[in-house]
């Protein structure tokens, strides 16, 4: 990155979010002046608070629904980390305007921002399940024909078009991250998070939902954020598309019992039955990593050292 973008401000969407928070603490920790942007609809802002005191963080409670407001934090920006979104694919099925507005219209509204400041540069936080049900395994960046099975997943792909149409459109830089199952402090939905409250409620018996043989690629928060920046710093397209994830599968059945044996106890488990757990669940997932690779990245943590600290975080937060 030229030396001029690296002491611009850095936009983070969704910085108050598990997610968000951790890459603004790591632009913070390289000198970076942050202006963070969150409705608060699952982001908590205290998780900026130490940034905020210290003045390295200017945020902005905003709706990227509607763009007016989005001008004077955009104006001067270096780079634009766009990782606002509905968290939780099940809330989309359930209500299908949710990732219309809160995916597709709000990163429409976010680089139309960034076209009209002169923004150089845009990243963001796609997902593996923009690939449907892929037949290849691991899947490869390339792979195609890219049919989503929700609505989260067809506006995290819509996302992806907006922004490369932009980059060849005015000049822009992109980055797409194409993310696994991300685990870490403050995650309040995923397999773990679901677990645990189901436990948390009835602690002698717990349902998984699907046949358990559900196996996906569970990636730290911490490597995912460190991912991102190595791409950011080394790969030179004008669009640059790079799964984050890692090299193993986790069977949800294997989660179900590790989160069992957490409670060192006898807990009887439940199968609700059938390939998926939700509509729109995709039961079987490993991304190939080989691109992200090649510029110097690997995960610190596998899927199972991730999961494993997953639980233990995750049952501190909540009380048990």
């Amino acid at each position: 990155m030229a030396s001029a973008e690296r002491s611009a401000p850095a936009v983070v969407t969704g910085g108050a979010g598990a997610i968000g928070s951790v890459l603004a603490q790591r632009l913070v920790a390289d000198g970076r002046p942050v202006r963070v942007v969150d409705n608060l609809s699952s982001g908590k802002r205290e998780r900026l608070s130490t940034l905020e005191r210290g003045g390295h963080v200017r945020f902005s409670e905003l709706d990227l629904r509607r763009p007016d407001g989005l001008g004077p934090v955009f104006e001067g920006a270096g780079e634009v980390w766009h990782l606002a979104a509905n968290p939780d694919i099940r809330l989309g099925t359930n209500d299908p305007s949710i990732d219309l507005h809160h995916g597709t219209i709000a990163t429409a509204n976010v680089l139309e921002a960034v076209r009209r400041a002169d923004v150089p540069r845009v990243l963001f936080s796609s997902s593996s399940v923009v690939y449907g049900r892929p037949t290849v395994f691991p899947t490869p960046e390339s792979y195609g024909p890219l049919l989503p099975q929700s609505q989260y997943a067809a506006a995290k792909l819509a996302s992806e078009a907006l922004l490369s149409a932009y980059c060849h459109s005015y000049g822009v830089r992109g980055w797409i991250f194409r993310f696994a199952n991300i685990v870490g402090p403050g995650m309040a939905h995923g397999v773990v998070y679901d677990l645990l409250q189901k436990l948390r409620r009835d602690p002698t018996r717990l349902e998984v939902l699907g046949d358990g043989r559900q196996a996906k690629s569970y990636l730290w928060v911490d490597d995912c954020v460190a991912g991102m920046r190595l791409a950011e710093d080394r790969a030179t397209d004008r669009v640059n598309v790079f799964n984050l994830g890692t090299a193993q599968q986790v069977p949800v059945r294997e989660i179900a019992e590790r989160v069992v044996r957490s409670f060192g106890r006898p807990v009887r488990i439940e199968y609700t039955g059938g390939e998926g757990g939700w509509v729109g669940d995709i039961p079987l997932q490993l991304l190939a990593i080989d691109r992200i690779r090649a510029l110097g990245w690997s995960p610190e943590l596998d899927s199972s050292a991730a999961v494993d600290r997953a639980i233990s975080t995750t049952r501190r937060e909540l009380g048990l």
